[in-house]
């Protein structure tokens, strides 16, 4: 199967470090491969915590980053000013949809409600068919384990429909996301089709 080259990749990851040295040591993998990958990185924006590791790594290995942040963030997050291009957006709803638009396919890391704010409403365009591009949960240290647990959680009471898990890929290393996307970008996975009151809300296309 021919590889597809991954454009750019939108990270969702928190402004803090976290507790555990991993998610930092995660981020910046994830920063270097994609700089090696030559693939852009697009995320919020700030220069601390996950958010500015991966960032960093990315333009230390002389990747490019385009950072996308609203106006009234560039302060509490501390905008980072060295990224190859810096978005200044009126408000999260452009920010999301900035992001969203400059992106080949998704990647969460360890993060807060902020961060599984974005992911869901990716998910959701996803299950709704206002996108098919891969999203990849990057499940460091088992970080994400309740998260996972949870899709099967929906499923099993009937808010959603067998096959929804597949509308995400889990690796738990740096180093699997971007081949994991490059493979799915080559061989997409087809629509989620399901039923809503015995009615089919999507076809498969």
């Amino acid at each position: 199967m021919s590889t597809v080259h991954l454009g750019a990749l939108c990270v969702y990851c928190g402004s803090s470090p976290g507790v555990d040295p991993a998610y930092r040591t995660e981020a910046l993998a994830l920063g270097q491969a994609l700089a090696a990958n030559g693939s852009r990185l697009v995320w919020g924006g700030g220069r601390t915590g996950l958010m500015g590791a991966v960032a960093d790594a990315a333009l230390a290995g002389n990747g490019k980053v385009i950072g996308i942040i609203p106006e009234f963030l560039q302060n509490k997050e501390l905008a980072h000013t060295d990224a190859s291009e810096l978005l200044i957006v009126p408000d999260m709803h452009t920010r999301k949809r900035e992001m969203f638009e400059r992106a080949d396919a998704f990647c969460i890391l360890p993060g807060g409600v902020g961060t599984m704010e974005e992911f869901f409403e990716m998910v959701t365009w996803r299950q709704l068919h206002r996108h098919n591009k891969p999203i990849v949960v990057l499940n460091v240290g088992g970080y994400w384990d309740h998260l996972i647990a949870l899709f099967s959680q929906i499923i099993a009471k009937g808010f959603a429909h067998s096959g929804h898990e597949a509308l995400m890929t889990v690796v738990s290393r740096a180093a699997d996301v971007i081949p994991t996307v490059e493979q799915e970008l080559a061989a997409p996975k087809p629509l989620l089709s399901f039923t809503i009151d015995g009615v089919s809300a999507f076809q498969r296309t």
